[in-house]
């Protein structure tokens, strides 16, 4: 009995933890610092491409993936019983997994909002060909070149742990490889509007972490 009513409990916080989770996460993330840069710089730090490029075709991809998985979290709040059952990965429906991925979600949301905050105007979401923005080296970016695509990651991972689905874990895969193709464009970049600084930094600080 005590289980049944412990499934149940768990049902429904995650039926409405994850949905308001990745609203706080775009409004606070997105929306929040997009609005507080652009005030001060003069304008949108949206720079993503609409062309036929193919960091264009990325960004499309990137809003695709966010759309769908926004879709998703609302099915599960609509309709928890059907979405939780489907697809779900069986084994990993434990409270281990579920408390782990609730933590990871919290940590990497912080995360994520401290190294935006850290990166002042310098922040952007994609490549701004149009302004020399200064390289961040400090807080966070001393052990991550990347906190924010780390904490977005870690995010998903979150995600997928406490939410054990193949749809969450095709969500982790496709994000991660888009992240990943990001980070290189951005790499090659910020090489070519900071040189040799960009450079030393790079091979003292990991692309996504280093322990040190």
């Amino acid at each position: 009995m005590n289980f049944v009513k412990n499934f149940y409990a768990m049902t429904d916080f995650i039926r409405f933890f994850i949905p308001l989770y990745f609203i706080l996460f775009f409004l606070v993330s997105f929306v929040g610092i997009s609005f507080s840069v652009a005030k001060r710089i003069g304008k949108n730090p949206n720079v993503l491409p609409k062309d036929d490029s193919a960091y264009g075709l990325i960004g499309r991809y990137f809003k695709l993936t966010l759309f769908f998985m926004f879709l998703y979290t609302m099915l599960l709040l609509l309709f928890p019983d059907g979405v939780l059952q489907t697809f779900r990965i069986s084994f990993m429906k434990r409270d281990f997994f579920l408390y782990s991925g609730v933590i990871l979600m919290i940590i990497a949301l912080v995360w994520v909002f401290t190294a935006q905050w850290q990166m002042k105007d310098s922040w952007r979401i994609g490549i701004d060909n149009d302004s020399k923005t200064k390289l961040v080296t400090q807080g966070l970016f001393r052990f991550s070149r990347n906190p924010v695509f780390l904490g977005m990651t870690v995010s998903l991972i979150g995600f997928f742990l406490a939410f054990p689905t193949i749809i969450v874990l095709i969500f982790l895969l496709i994000g991660s490889i888009l992240m990943q193709i990001q980070i290189r464009l951005e790499e090659e970049f910020l090489l070519k509007q900071h040189g040799q600084i960009y450079l030393t930094y790079k091979k003292s600080v990991g692309r996504m972490l280093s322990l040190y």
